[in-house]
């Protein structure tokens, strides 16, 4: 994989291994978009507009799982549940880091 620069915040935690539980450090949503995030934004590469820091957390957040109501404006609030389930599944959240990329501090 070419070598690509990506900005975080600076509290971000580090970048887990692949297959580890999901941390929240942002690097695969910096990289590229996932595919919901691909078709309600109409972009492939990052970082992903819905891609949000909780400084509450010290973490980021996917905004389409989490406010799926914000992103998809259409959306009634009597479906924001169900929206927030279907992203859940379709960006397997809470099943691991399956980002390959390996991530390293600026100087």
């Amino acid at each position: 994989m070419p070598e690509q620069i990506i900005y975080l915040h600076r509290s971000a935690p580090p970048k887990p291994a692949a297959g580890q539980p999901c941390n929240g450090c942002g690097v695969c949503c910096a990289l590229e978009t996932c595919p919901a995030a691909r078709l309600r934004f109409w972009q492939r590469k990052g970082p992903c507009p819905a891609l949000e820091w909780s400084a509450a957390d010290a973490r980021y957040h996917c905004g389409l799982l989490l406010r799926p109501a914000h992103y998809f404006g259409w959306l009634p609030a009597a479906g924001e549940a169900r929206a927030g389930k279907l992203m859940q599944r379709w960006i397997a959240a809470g099943k691991g880091c399956d980002c390959s990329a390996e991530s390293a501090a600026a100087d």
